[in-house]
């Protein structure tokens, strides 16, 4: 049994879109200290700020072409943990 070159093609074409598409959706959102109810809101802005930092040595690395096998080590020294 063979599969035509065009269905081959539909179906790799499929399987990219979907894994690019489910890459991006978990990708992890900044926390809204406003939507959560008050009782955790200073935890979540905690959090907030500690996603901040995090984003912010995550662009140093990339401006300094940190490899990603250095990467990890690169940007605790940065973070301070």
């Amino acid at each position: 049994m063979r599969v035509s070159p065009i269905k081959f093609t539909l179906y790799l074409g499929t399987v990219l879109i979907l894994a690019l598409w489910f890459d991006a959706s978990f990708a992890q959102k900044l926390v809204d200290p406003n939507s959560v109810a008050p009782e955790f809101r200073a935890a979540a802005e905690k959090r907030r700020a500690e996603q901040i930092k995090l984003s912010e040595c995550n662009k140093k690395a990339d401006q300094a072409k940190v490899l990603p096998r250095d990467r990890t080590p690169f940007v605790k020294q940065l973070f301070g943990k």
